[in-house]
């Protein structure tokens, strides 16, 4: 358990709860680890997102469905379980990021119906979502976004046509949340609309899943819709409305993958911590060495501002702040914290030479295979500096 000093964002009731979830993912994701790592096993994925289920930790961002002993349940616990989780094993971590990325909307935004029949199970574990929002010609600019969505008057029903890619659970998700245009007249970045789109719905295609260079166990891979209908009330909020929808998700999104940095980060600054002091090397430990202490202490100063960023951001939210106010501490957050969980994988496997770089001596050259994705995966470092930037500087428009 952390000290108090290093957590001190948090109250006695959130350490309970990271003890709580620690314990949890300790016995049901830390066995399954090694088969998500070198197996590829999407059935131990789906293993440990059912007991999340069932143990309630995914109605954390829902406090009208959360029903365990968190007085304020809120995006707070969701970062602290997205922290330990990583800390374990960060392919199996997206799926919680995912989980709630597609559950924030259907919660918010959904028909009456449409929430029944498929939040429940999500967030109960019994099913998992997707979110499609990247294309072959548009990742953070979503002015550039291909997908068609109209509406068939006669049939009463949205046509969807497009192709997603990059898209966590491809292929083995039950519901896709898809954002598209429905309104081509609209300025760019404008008219956009998101739909619910089931498995199973003729015309859902998955051309392709992607293999990456770390988070094994992570399925990713295309979604291609061709003529994919679905019933009117499968829309969310508005026709017009997903540019909304969307920036408020990824505000929250970004806190929680500032919680998937930290968890990365710290695990990989503790095997730097134990070899320093166990390793000698020209009559001395490893961390007696300047530049290895020095590297240490780097680790150590950028992993406690990662994680007062992060839990500033998470703390904002469930105090109410989102939209606009939001957007610069979620951005630097998300920034900050992936940003250090690649330092630190990088100087663990510095540090441990040799055994950094080989699967036979533990963890560190999955951590620094998994670690490059988090600041790409989300939004880019790239975009969270531009939304850093066009808060601080109001009266000029920075070009990315």
């Amino acid at each position: 358990m952390m000290n108090h000093l290093q957590d001190f964002i948090l109250d006695d009731e959130d350490r309970r709860f990271r003890a709580e979830a620690r314990a949890f993912l300790v016995r049901e994701l830390e066995p399954r680890a090694s088969s998500i790592e070198n197996e590829d096993s999407w059935d131990s994925v789906k293993a440990v997102v059912r007991a999340l289920g069932e143990a309630g930790y995914l109605t954390l961002m829902f406090r009208d469905l959360y029903r365990g002993w968190l007085t304020k349940p809120g995006l707070t616990h969701a970062t602290i379980l997205s922290e330990e989780a990583a800390a374990i094993n960060y392919a199996f971590e997206t799926t919680i990021g995912t989980a709630l990325s597609c559950a924030y909307p259907l919660h918010r935004y959904a028909t009456q119906p449409v929430r029944e029949r498929y939040l429940g199970d999500i967030v109960g574990g019994r099913s998992v979502g997707a979110i499609g929002v990247t294309e072959p010609a548009a990742g953070s600019d979503i002015s550039r976004l291909q997908t068609r969505i109209t509406f068939d008057e006669a049939s009463q029903e949205w046509v969807v046509n497009g192709l997603k890619r990059y898209i966590s659970n491809a292929g083995v998700a039950d519901v896709y949340i898809v954002y598209g245009v429905t309104d081509p007249a609209a300025p760019p970045g404008k008219g956009l609309s998101a739909v619910v789109v089931p498995s199973g719905t003729p015309g859902l295609t998955f051309p392709r899943r992607y293999t990456f260079m770390g988070r094994r166990g992570c399925v990713v891979g295309e979604v291609e819709m061709k003529d994919v209908r679905i019933p009117r009330d499968h829309v969310l909020g508005e026709p017009g409305q997903g540019t909304r929808i969307m920036v408020s998700m990824f505000n929250f999104e970004r806190a929680i993958l500032g919680g998937s940095g930290l968890g990365v980060a710290r695990a990989a600054f503790k095997i730097a911590q134990e070899h320093a002091q166990t390793r000698e090397a020209f009559g001395q430990k490893l961390g007696a060495k300047q530049l290895v202490w020095s590297t240490i202490a780097e680790m150590s100063w950028r992993i406690d501002a990662a994680e007062l960023l992060t839990y500033r951001a998470a703390k904002l939210y469930d105090a109410g702040i989102v939209g606009k106010e939001l957007a610069k501490p979620a951005a630097m957050a998300k920034l900050v914290a992936t940003e250090t969980a690649v330092f630190c994988a990088d100087k663990a496997v510095q540090i441990l030479g040799g055994d950094g770089i080989t699967k036979e001596y533990g963890r560190a050259e999955q951590l620094y295979r998994d670690a490059r994705a988090l600041p790409i995966v989300g939004g880019t470092s790239d975009m969270a500096r531009y939304l850093i930037a066009s808060t601080d500087l109001p009266t000029l428009k920075p070009t990315l």
